[in-house]
């Protein structure tokens, strides 16, 4: 098996620069990169922050560039997104009661997990009794085949600015994996930055996405941490029996600093 796996988009309105940036350009470059190098890869997965303020224009822009992939594709949330004006678009069947916009694909004896992290009026993530219910069940389905989960928010301490907005009850998180037995991979968005690592025995990774990155700005650094125009990155997911591995592919490489004017919150 192999996939895509895109992230922190941050669409803005159509022309609308978002940070100094042109996010849709930053699109446009991912999709006419998987065409390219990636024609043979079974899907692509979307793991949140599609648009930057939610705008219902956003979501209507990311539905066009998106019927330019050649491969499918499959979407779940982040917390800049706003839920009702996503199902507006791409269609109030992807709302399930209880998973919200998550789903399930089986695909060449695996099961991968889009789950949907968000938390209304809040960037951190939570999960809630019901998709806490959704997820047991879909391990639970799922014994006979290996996992993997995409989802926007990180659920391990990574030691930086952003662990003040992870997934909330990381550890609990990890433990409700912990019933299947063989969870090979947690891949998320959220921290515009590529880490790994493993977090209560479950091995987790992340991708610096599609719109500005950041530097590792671990304790003991001076200064703050540093935003950079670039990479604009995807993850390439290869997965076979023996294991999972995860590519990083860069489709924007610059990484000059931006200006701290171009942040509304400096």
């Amino acid at each position: 098996m192999k996939f895509v796996v895109l992230s922190d988009l941050h669409l803005g309105l159509p022309g609308q620069a978002v940070n100094g940036l042109d996010p849709a350009a930053r699109l446009i470059t991912a999709v006419e990169t998987i065409n390219r190098d990636h024609a043979n890869a079974d899907f692509v997965a979307i793991a949140g922050d599609l648009a930057d303020l939610g705008a219902p224009q956003a979501y209507v822009q990311l539905h066009t560039i998106l019927s330019g992939l050649t491969v499918p594709y499959h979407i779940t949330l982040g917390n800049h997104d706003d839920r009702a004006n996503y199902l507006a678009v791409f269609g109030a069947e992807q709302n399930d009661a209880e998973g919200r916009v998550s789903k399930v694909i089986d695909l060449d004896g695996h099961r991968v997990i889009l789950l949907d992290t968000t938390t209304e009026g809040s960037h951190g993530g939570a999960l809630c009794a019901g998709r806490q219910g959704w997820l047991a069940a879909k391990l639970d389905e799922a014994t006979d085949r290996p996992v993997i989960v995409v989802m926007h928010h990180h659920a391990n301490v990574l030691s930086l600015p952003v662990d003040e907005i992870p997934l909330s009850d990381g550890v609990g998180f990890a433990q409700l994996l912990k019933r299947h037995p063989d969870v090979r991979m947690v891949i998320s968005g959220h921290v515009h930055l590529t880490t790994s690592g493993v977090w209560h025995g479950v091995p987790m990774t992340t991708l610096a996405g599609s719109h500005y990155s950041v530097n590792a700005h671990v304790p003991g650094m001076a200064g703050s941490q540093a935003r950079l125009e670039g990479p604009a990155q995807m993850a390439v997911v290869l997965a076979d029996a023996d294991g999972v591995v995860v590519h990083f592919q860069d489709h924007l490489p610059r990484h000059i600093e931006l200006a701290s004017g171009l942040f509304d919150w400096n």
